[in-house]
This record gives structure tokens, C-alpha cells and sequence, in this order.
């Protein structure tokens, strides 16, 4: 763990020399939704595969970099492109660049995603404001001996998306008309999309929305003592009796549809941290 604090400190201070400001918020920005730095005054752009110790995205629909600079006229930076577990990434590669923003300045954390809809009442196209996850399924990025500055060795997880955020979405979409379902994130690792089967163990668990990120990111975010919230573009649906094939493209097609939506929302939000 000694090396990992050595390691951010050497992607914070490499960082740092390129761009010198302190980002007040980090946002993630999922699968389809790399489109969304078109609504920032993007000042430096920094490709994953040029920063120390950081891992290179390798799915489609994920830019791999890096963007700083202003979004509502406050700093922010962006991930364009994530990291996933299934990618062969171990959970604390996949959550790197969470504790570097963190090690950046940033006070506020936005997570986007694309989900598949195991609520019945979702449909494709439709946001999802998380209020909670199910990590179950996940391998948890805190195993291993815990470093204190990092966080604590039992992080209390009873409110992993902050209710005051949560709120602050719920207005702007209300004040924006954009609807907004809300539930519960199960995480899996992927890349399989579910069978039938575990679309329905996953809603008897009290699941609404399903995916292979995040959940691994806000674990950390919490560690580390970051406020998260975070919304997701329900992209398929799981539950249903007609062909149940789902395809990456099609994640992808319906998460570039929905996301001025997500993108109008996020805006708002940076502007009234």
C-alpha cells in the first residue's frame, strides 16, 4: 500500500505540471457518453496512456483521457473512458483515478453509467438517480491491508450516494422537466450480460438497474470520504418476454440518445455545488 500512496503522488504531481488549477468536482462519464466534453470549456486534455501508473482504457465508446477545465464556470475533470474489472484490471486499477482526483482537489464526485432496466417500469432511454448499490458480486477494492491515508479500515457504507446531491438532482431535473426514475444499483463484474435468470434473482434482490461499473468507484469515493452521486441511462431492458438479445452497440445507441438529458442535468448540478 506503500507504493500505491508513492504512485499517486507521482500521478497527482506529473498532472499538476500540465495543469496547475485545482478541479472542484470529478465527473465519470460511462459507455456512449463521451460526447458530453463537447459542453465543457475543455483547457488540457491528458490521454490516460500518458500519465504514471494509470491503466488504458480498452472499450468502445470510452476516449481514454483525461479533460480539465471549466463546466458552468467551475473547474472540474472528467474521465473520458473508465476502467472496468472485466477488462482484466485488478479493483484497484479500476479505481485509480478516483483516488487521484481526489488526491487532485476535488470535492464532489459525479458518476454516470449505462444500466440495464431490471425494474418493470423502466424503460429504455430513461434516467436513474442511484440511491443506493448492491456490491454483492463485486470484488471489493478495500481487501488487502488498509492504508489510513486513504481512509479507515471499515468505512460505514450506510450512505454511499449523498441524500444532499440526490436532492439537488431530483430539483433540477423537476425544474429542467426531465424525468427521473430513482432505485437500487446491483453491480456486477460482466462482461456477460445476464441471463434471464439473473435478471430475476437480481429484482427479487431488490435490484432496479444492473452494471458493471461504479459500485467499485464509490467504495473508494466513500473511503476516501467523497461525496457521490450518481445517475444512470437505463440502455436495455432485462426483463422482458419478447428476444432478449442485447448487443454493446445497442448500449451504446441508446445512451448517446439519452444523454443531452444526463449532460443538461450534470451541468446544473457543477453550478450549484
Amino acid at each position: 500500500m506503500a507504493d500505491l500512496i508513492q504512485q499517486l503522488r507521482e500521478t497527482t504531481a506529473f498532472i499538476q505540471q500540465h495543469y496547475p488549477h485545482t478541479p472542484e468536482a470529478g465527473i465519470v462519464l460511462g459507455s456512449g457518453l463521451g460526447n458530453f466534453a463537447n459542453e465543457m470549456e475543455v483547457e488540457k486534455e491528458i490521454p490516460y496512456a500518458n500519465i504514471p501508473h494509470f491503466p488504458v482504457s480498452t472499450v468502445e465508446g470510452h476516449s481514454g483521457k483525461l479533460l480539465f477545465g471549466k463546466l458552468n464556470g467551475r473547474r472540474v475533470v472528467a474521465m473520458a473512458g473508465r476502467f472496468h474489472f472485466y477488462e482484466g484490471y485488478t479493483a484497484e486499477q479500476v479505481t485509480y483515478p478516483i483516488r487521484t482526483m481526489k488526491f487532485l482537489g476535488i470535492q464532489h464526485l459525479l458518476i454516470s453509467n449505462a444500466a440495464g432496466g431490471v425494474n418493470p417500469n423502466f424503460r429504455v432511454g430513461d434516467l436513474m438517480l442511484i440511491t443506493d448499490h448492491i456490491s454483492l458480486a463485486i470484488i471489493n477494492p478495500l481487501l488487502g491491508k488498509n492504508h489510513g491515508d486513504l481512509g479507515p479500515r471499515f468505512p460505514d457504507m450506510s450512505e454511499p450516494y449523498s441524500k444532499a446531491l440526490q436532492q439537488k438532482v431530483k430539483n433540477i431535473a423537476d425544474s429542467l422537466q426531465v424525468p427521473l426514475q430513482q432505485g437500487v444499483y446491483f453491480g456486477v463484474t460482466g462482461p456477460t450480460f445476464e441471463t434471464r435468470a439473473e435478471y430475476k434473482m437480481i429484482h427479487a434482490l431488490g435490484g432496479d438497474a444492473v452494471g458493471m461499473s461504479t459500485v467499485q468507484e464509490v467504495i473508494v469515493a466513500i473511503h476516501m470520504g467523497l461525496p457521490v452521486v450518481a445517475i444512470s441511462i437505463i440502455t436495455d431492458l432485462g426483463i422482458r418476454e419478447e428476444d432478449n438479445v442485447i448487443t454493446h452497440q445497442e448500449v451504446l445507441e441508446a445512451a448517446a440518445a439519452a444523454e443531452p438529458k444526463l449532460s443538461a442535468i450534470f451541468k446544473q448540478l457543477v453550478a450549484a455545488l
